[in-house]
This record gives C-alpha cells, structure tokens and sequence, in this order.
C-alpha cells in the first residue's frame, strides 16, 4: 500500500533556513523541519510515507520561475516527490509557465492567498483557473480566523465558475476554523466530486476524535492525509491518522487513493 503525503513545503538548502522563519513569523508557532528535501525525506525511516506532494508559495512575482524550476528538479532526484507548481497574481504570462510546468513534469499547482496577499477570489486568479481547469488539479489553502483572503465563502464562487477545477481546500477546508470550513462547503461538497480536503496543519487542533467525526462528515473518499511539513512531523502527523479510529477501507482512501484521485497519478 502507498503512503501519500498529501500536503509538503520544500526549499532549496541555501534559502530553507529563511523561509522557515518567515513561516513561523507568519503564524507565531514553533517548526518542526528543516524545510530541506533530506530532512523531509528522513522522516522515512520512523514513518512509511512512500511519496509526498511538494510545493512552495511565490510570494512576489519574480519567484515563480525559480521555485517551479526547483521542484520539478527535486522531484526528477527523488521518485518519492510528486510536485506541484507556484503561481503569483502578479506573473505576466501565466499560460506560459503553467505549459513550462508541465512540461518539466509538474503534476498541479499550490497557492496561499494569505501570505500571497490576494484574495482566492480576485480576477487574476480567476484567470489562473480558467488556464488550469481541466488540466492541472490545484492546492488552495483555505481559511484563517486573521484574514478574509482565504475564506471558504470565497472558494464557493470558484467552484461554481470552474466545476471541473479539482480543488484541495487545505487545512479541512477551513484551517483554524475546520468547522466552518465544512459548514459553507459542505453543500458544494455534495454535488461536486472534485472537490478534496486535506488534513494537514488540523491534528493539534481537533485531536484524533473530531478529526474522525470530521473526515466521516466531508466524507472519507475526499479526504487525504496531509503533514504541512515542515511545520509538523509527517511521522507523527501519519500516527495520529493512522490511530485515529478510521476502518482499513478508510485508511487506504485517505491515505493512498483519494491522493491518487486528486493528483491524476497512480503511485501504488
């Protein structure tokens, strides 16, 4: 059976340390990880994660091209690594990168309104949907009780105007506030099988009890196991799913199928 982390940040070694504590400023907690591509990988050896969904956030324009560059080469040295591209509202020719992307083998794409400063809602990214619809599945984070930019009431709008967008909305579709996430996308959730949630960033908030209710809710064929490394340990991110509660058959979906089903790609 596949092991998939769903939800991974990697950064080259030279910057990784500056980007963990522009991390760990943005949400005033401690880090687990380096934020490098060996010390992810190391988790391996307490935990039996055979892939992880990496990405990393553009949070001015220019970056864009560098970052995609940089997971596409990870994930061409390392099997392990399913990648995922970057976009910036602000990038000129996003139809260009996105054909780069995937032409480097990049298999999706990653966005945080929050730290990007955009609403998940504004017209440049409307765009950016309009070109990945159909073509490349995306990762939104989604919710935050500081910020309205990632609000789910904004994701809804997404979902209407793109119903074939496959959408991770993070963090159990709420982060902070999982809730809600369920409450304003649940209806959404019902007629719209590409929608997925994920659970990273969620265990030490909920404990292991809600996050069972919850996933049970959403529904366990949408739901995949995610660590937000390097904020979390994926090792123990994987232990709590995996002694949570769930039955055999919803361990295998939230931990290997649904992943599959939302990246387009078999890994077992």
């Amino acid at each position: 059976m596949a092991i998939v982390d769903a939800h991974a940040h990697i950064y080259p070694e030279k910057i990784a340390h500056r980007a963990v504590e522009a991390v760990c400023d943005f949400y005033s907690v401690g880090m687990y990880g380096e934020g490098t591509i060996e010390h992810l990988l190391s988790c391996q050896k307490t935990a039996p994660i055979t892939h992880f969904l990496v990405h990393s956030v553009a949070t001015s324009p220019r970056a864009v091209e560098s970052i995609n560059t940089f997971i596409a080469q990870a994930c061409s040295d390392h099997p392990e690594f399913i990648g995922f591209m970057t976009m910036h509202q602000d990038y000129e020719d996003p139809e260009r990168e996105v054909q780069r992307a995937i032409d480097l083998g990049l298999k999706g794409a990653k966005i945080h309104p929050d730290s990007q400063h955009v609403d998940l809602d504004d017209p440049r990214l409307m765009a950016f949907y309009e070109i990945i619809e159909g073509r490349l599945p995306i990762v939104i984070h989604t919710g935050d009780y500081r910020y309205d930019h990632s609000n789910p009431v904004r994701l809804k709008k997404v979902l209407r105007a793109f119903p074939n967008l496959r959408v991770d909305a993070a963090h159990y579709g709420s982060w902070s506030r999982f809730e809600v996430g369920y409450d304003v996308l649940h209806d959404e959730a019902a007629r719209n099988d590409n929608l997925f949630i994920d659970t990273s960033s969620s265990s030490f908030m909920l404990g292991a009890r809600r996050m069972r209710e919850l996933a049970r809710l959403w529904g366990t064929d949408r739901v995949m196991f995610g660590s937000d490394y390097p904020m979390w340990d994926p090792a123990d991110e994987y232990a709590t799913i995996a002694h949570a509660g769930f039955t055999d058959d919803e361990l295998e979906n939230i931990l290997w199928h649904n992943a599959e089903r939302f990246i387009g790609v078999s890994v077992g």
